[in-house]
């Protein structure tokens, strides 16, 4: 589990294909690996990933499999990009964010930037499967960030970022028609599988 709240920008060092639909993954990430071993989680974009192993002092490998790479905006990166990480939470830490698993429920799309004085709003473009799960004040993940929604439609969301996150994450410089790697709060998705046969059929 994770928190959304991103330790450090990182960078991909190179992409290796190992198969038809998979590929290995060397990240640089001085902070996620100064006590990363192997089989340890870390968050890259939002994407749970497993480590194989830390090379160079400050870079970890890690396998990322067709599934994850059609799932996700991981297959589009290349060397050089930013990345937003995280290393698995531990318990008794502050959960500084919202509870997030690192399993991409879909790609969004960023479709507006509104600067403003001391923030700046985004809008992104929502997946048809995804926006029955999103609500005004309710906690979303982008590329690994936990955010607060601020403003919902049919197929869009809306976040305010503030300087630290315009700063400190590839928000801060993801333009318009980028994708993003969106997750959203587990807890509505478990609401919705136990209250499911309960409620009542629309009419047509």
């Amino acid at each position: 589990m994770f928190t959304g709240i991103v330790e450090e920008l990182g960078e991909i060092v190179r992409t290796t294909p190992t198969g038809d639909d998979s590929a290995l993954f060397a990240v640089r990430g001085p902070v996620v690996t100064t006590d990363a071993r192997h089989g340890d989680s870390i968050a890259v974009n939002g994407v749970c990933l497993t480590v194989v192993e830390v090379v160079d002092g400050d870079v970890f490998t890690a396998d990322v499999m067709g599934e994850t790479l059609r799932r996700s905006a991981l297959g589009g990166l290349r060397p050089g990009d930013p990345v937003n990480l995280e290393r698995a939470a531990a318990l008794g830490s502050r959960l500084g964010g919202h509870l997030v698993q690192g399993h991409v429920d879909g790609v969004g799309e960023v479709v507006a930037r509104e600067p403003a004085a001391q923030w700046e709003t985004v809008r992104f473009r929502l997946p048809d499967t995804l926006s029955r799960y999103v609500v005004e004040k309710g906690s979303i993940t982008v590329d690994g960030v936990s955010l607060t929604v601020a403003d919902v439609g049919d197929d869009w969301f809306a976040v305010g970022l503030i300087p630290t996150t315009l700063a400190l994450t590839t928000l801060g410089t993801r333009r318009v028609g980028d994708p993003v790697n969106l997750e959203v709060d587990v807890l509505a998705k478990y609401v919705e599988r136990l209250l499911g046969p309960r409620l009542p059929t629309p009419h047509a």
